[in-house]
């Protein structure tokens, strides 16, 4: 399956009721580091869980598209809560870039990346 690099997230979870409406639960993980913000409206694709694959929370997901050591270039797009910049790579993964503002072009190295976001420290801000 083919994924949108506007994808700002990724994550199982569980369709339940909820008196007249049915929840789709955000895990705070994804609000925390930025990936969604809460309040804001979203488009939502619910895509079918392969049965014969097992349990989902054994399943490899779509692995980060950077690595540590890694050098990029990005753009600062937005400030996290704690004041970081964030920028989005493929598929919306999230990079947090301390000491940016919004509009920031800078040349990082990653240096921790988790499942849903990955840590840049500058190493050139005149990019």
């Amino acid at each position: 399956m083919e994924l949108s690099d506007e994808l700002l997230c990724l994550f199982s979870a569980e369709v339940t009721e909820d008196s007249d409406r049915y929840v789709v639960e955000v895990p705070r993980r994804e609000v925390e580091t930025g990936a969604v913000d809460d309040g804001r409206v979203y488009r939502v694709a619910l895509i079918e869980r392969d049965d014969a694959g097992g349990d989902p929370a054994s399943t490899d997901g779509p692995q980060p598209p950077v690595e540590p050591g890694e050098i990029r270039y990005v753009e600062v797009e937005d400030l996290g809560k704690q004041g970081d910049g964030i920028a989005r790579v493929e598929r919306g993964y999230v990079i947090i870039v301390p000491d940016t503002e919004v509009g920031d072009r800078v040349k990082i190295e990653i240096a921790e990346v988790k499942s849903n976001f990955a840590v840049g420290e500058v190493i050139d801000d005149a990019v």
